[in-house]
């Protein structure tokens, strides 16, 4: 005597999986798969590059505030030394990027108490544009034309510009 043999039965109405089976669902569930994860990576260099817009932006408007004030640049300052300076620095910052772009507009704020004088700022409008780099996020993150594979970044970043104390 032997020990019984168990034996499973399968439950009422599934069916035996087939040869291909793993196969088709594999075929239909990996582009999605992969389109996820190329969103997310593409979510990724976008954050990387606003980042780095960001820091550029902050680093102009302090160059181009340092420059637009009265002793600015040897000049006498004001806005279009400092429009030139920004330009030029844009230039060493990004040597191959033609898509960037910066502007800068003084902007007059309050009068300080302490020295009587009215305050300035300098407000710097730094439009970049970033390359998506990973296939068919394009196709829900370009600007314009999606074969272009660009996303558009304006940063606006705004600066006191230096005064002296005493005139």
């Amino acid at each position: 005597m032997g020990m019984p043999r168990t034996v499973f039965k399968r439950p009422a109405g599934s069916r035996r999986r087939g040869p291909g089976q793993v196969t088709v669902e594999l075929l239909l569930v990996l582009p999605v798969f992969m389109l996820l994860l190329f969103f997310i990576m593409e979510m990724g260099n976008l954050g990387f590059q606003t980042i780095l817009a960001h820091h550029c932006a902050y680093e102009l408007a302090r160059i181009g505030s340092l420059v637009a004030g009265p002793n600015g640049a040897g000049t006498g300052g004001g806005e279009a030394a400092a429009n030139m300076k920004m330009e030029a620095v844009l230039k060493e910052m990004f040597p191959n990027s033609p898509g960037v772009s910066v502007d800068g507009t003084i902007v007059p704020t309050l009068m300080d108490p302490q020295s009587g004088q009215m305050g300035e700022d300098l407000l710097v409008t730094l439009t970049y544009e970033a390359r998506l780099i990973f296939p068919g996020s394009d196709y829900f993150l370009a600007d314009g034309p999606k074969q272009a594979h660009r996303k558009k970044i304006v940063v606006r970043v705004r600066m006191p510009v230096e005064q002296p104390y005493f005139q």
